[in-house]
């Protein structure tokens, strides 16, 4: 009894760990830019989420996520195979983009920046995410980020100017979760 009772004083003072979350369905992940002035969206039909989320223990928070490109969609089919074409996402050489945070921040309320690395074409630079926690039984996690597509290569040749294409492109994400199994 005398071995056990530090042990079980120890767990019960130990950090709790952060709730491990996966996407649920009716999750989104939209884009928004302009082309010759005009604005225009696009959705990427699929994407995966993992979360590993703790409010009160941020250090031990982590964000996921997979985003198959060739589900790049405006409602515009010209464009569509444009943006999936060599001279944006290459989607046959690169077929998907990758997003990981492990950092972040309290930015008050239920704010939080997540600093992590968007890897997009083979290139692979630092994006902060603002998100808005829901917490509940189904939480979400709704996000927004900017995006400076020329960092990344994205939208190459003619495409490169920004007059006709902005390099900041408007990232937006609402994502349902529910806990991992």
């Amino acid at each position: 009894m005398k071995r056990l009772l530090p042990l079980l004083l120890a767990l019960a003072i130990a950090p709790a760990g952060a709730a491990d979350y996966v996407q649920a369905p009716g999750s989104t992940l939209t884009f928004a830019t302009k082309y010759q002035g005009e604005v225009f969206t696009g959705r990427f039909a699929s994407f995966a989420t993992r979360l590993s989320f703790d409010p009160a223990s941020l250090a031990t928070s982590k964000l996921d996520v997979a985003i198959p490109l060739a589900g790049a969609a405006t409602g515009d089919k010209e464009r569509d195979d444009t943006l999936r074409g060599s001279d944006f996402f290459d989607a046959a050489k690169f077929p998907q983009a990758h997003y990981v945070a492990t950092r972040f921040r309290a930015l008050g309320g239920n704010r939080y920046a997540a600093d992590g690395r968007l890897t997009l074409r083979g290139v692979s630079r630092p994006v902060t995410l603002t998100i808005t926690w829901t917490p509940g039984a189904r939480p979400v996690l709704a996000g927004q980020a900017t995006v400076k597509r020329l960092d990344f290569g994205v939208g190459t040749g003619d495409w490169a100017d920004t007059g006709l294409i902005p390099n900041e492109v408007a990232v937006s994400t609402r994502v349902l979760l529910s806990p991992a199994k």
